[in-house]
């Protein structure tokens, strides 16, 4: 190969690299940025509660003395990071996201150079994972889509999907090399840590483990199955022993009503994940036991059965579907495949990459300014970040209740250390739930009359009122409140100070 037809064939690796490194730099650039929208609250919430009582923290959200799910191993070690060194909560969080980011990127390129050694799979991998979706902005944690990782890059979901990759990346060298009983004690281990840590990626873990248990090649012999039993026996141990919430009792369902909307507009948000079916279906041509095909399969299958059943939180398993998909157009457009779809797969995917980082290059209003944006695309769709309640956080002292029923305040202000009095969640642990709903609800309802008002005010101790100026609820000039602080949007926070 002459000088020039060998720099001819590395354009494509170099021009991926390129794109893989500025999304990258992009993505370091959230972690600094870290925009607010979606759970965010509720992370920080969890920290906050941690470092106050590591061992019996309570709900994360309302003063009640129960568990919550997001009591996981690596909030707890995020916690400990945090009572060693003293940073406050937003800089832990940032350190998560930095580790996430870092468990992601690592993880696929773990996970891809199994299946490939060619230099450009790597970064179409990270490329495909991030822009290869549709043409409708989508976010949801646990996804990692680059709208989607902008906003949860902190989140517990990107450290266990990182955490996934590099599992099933071992896994996979495991079972060909014929590891011993403690390497496959340490998988049992960090799936464990994958379940614990996000409850909805660790099943899309275990779909990968039996992908890759079912698509292994050599089939593993006899005696490498008592090995993977112990690491599962293992795995199953560890989650029955986790002392801070019982992984069994969430088994029980009741998250399917808020999981209803993944399964709107599939066309629109994932269309250019269509890409992935015939590069699948080369690789089933190969392979019949291909472990990315038999993964996109269960996982589909899955998540089909939450539409059918109306168990619309299993649509959760959707990662399952799309990066087999993204990670076989990646594989075999860098050179894998053969024949036609050799030829064509690296034109057609780099055209549905550009369409891909079109529509989601919103996310450059989250660390530029308008001005700054090409022209082109300042009016691209992006999910708006959430106003912050720092200037009332700032006079609530923590462990103080608020009554509210603002939606952002909400989601937000458990994150600075204060409570609410109806939780901004769903919440399987909390049997009261309903109850405070209900109470947030009749106070800002206006046929409540006072004496209710304020007897919903003394059953629940809440000392703080965050509500709208001339909304419903005690008006701000009662006896029983005085105004401290206005914020934005006409809210006002008002102090509880007598009956």
């Amino acid at each position: 190969m002459t000088p020039a037809m060998a720099f001819r064939a590395s354009l494509p690796h170099r021009a991926a690299a390129v794109a893989a490194l500025l999304l990258a730099v992009l993505l370091l650039l959230m972690v600094v940025r870290l925009p607010w929208s979606g759970d965010l609250g509720m992370h920080g919430a969890v920290l906050e509660r941690l470092r106050t009582d590591l061992l019996h923290p309570g709900n994360p959200l309302v003063d009640a003395d129960t568990t919550s799910a997001y009591y996981s191993p690596w909030a707890v070690a995020l916690a400990l990071v945090a009572t060693a060194s003293g940073w406050g909560t937003f800089g832990v969080l940032r350190l998560a996201a930095l580790i996430g980011l870092a468990l992601l990127g690592t993880g696929t390129g773990a996970f891809v150079r199994t299946f490939t050694r060619r230099r450009a799979a790597v970064p179409l991998a990270f490329l495909c994972v991030l822009l290869l979706y549709g043409v409708r902005v989508f976010a949801w944690s646990g996804v990692p889509g680059l709208s989607s990782l902008c906003l949860t890059l902190a989140y517990p979901s990107t450290f266990a999907l990182g955490l996934a990759l590099h599992l099933w990346a071992l896994l996979r060298r495991g079972l060909q090399e014929a590891w011993g009983l403690p390497a496959f004690l340490g998988l049992g281990m960090l799936l464990a840590g994958v379940l614990l840590s996000h409850q909805f990626t660790g099943a899309v873990a275990v779909l990968g483990v039996v992908a890759l248990l079912l698509g292994a090649r050599p089939r593993p012999g006899r005696e490498l199955w008592p090995r993977v039993g112990a690491g599962g026996l293992l795995a199953s141990a560890v989650l029955l022993c986790w002392p801070y919430y019982s992984f069994v009792a969430l088994l029980g369902g009741g998250l399917d009503a808020i999981h209803r909307p993944l399964y709107s507009h599939l066309a629109a948000r994932f269309c250019l994940v269509s890409l992935g079916v015939p590069a699948l279906v080369a690789r089933w041509r190969r392979d019949h036991r291909d472990p990315l095909v038999l993964l996109f399969a269960l996982a589909a299958v899955v998540f089909a059965a939450g539409w059918l059943s109306g168990h619309y939180a299993w649509g959760r398993v959707l990662p399952g579907v799309l990066i087999p998909a993204q990670l076989a157009v990646a594989v075999e457009a860098a050179g894998a495949g053969s024949g036609g779809l050799r030829r064509a797969l690296p034109a057609v995917t780099a055209a549905a990459l550009l369409a891909g980082a079109w529509t989601q290059a919103g996310v450059l209003s989250y660390v530029l300014r308008r001005d700054a944006i090409p022209p082109g695309l300042r009016e691209a769709h992006v999910i708006g970040v959430w106003p912050g309640f720092g200037w009332a956080a700032a006079r609530v002292p923590k462990g103080a209740t608020v009554m509210t029923d603002d939606f952002y305040a909400l989601r937000t202000l458990p994150a600075y250390g204060p409570y609410t009095v109806a939780p901004a969640y769903p919440d399987l642990f909390l049997r009261d739930e309903k109850r405070r709903r209900d109470a947030t609800r009749r106070y800002f309802a206006p046929a409540t009359s006072r004496a209710e008002r304020l007897g919903i005010l003394k059953e629940y101790g809440v000392r703080w009122v965050l509500q709208k100026n001339g909304g419903a609820g005690l008006p701000p000039d009662d006896p029983a409140l005085r105004r401290t602080a206005r914020g934005p949007g006409g809210l006002a926070l008002l102090e509880v100070v007598g009956p």
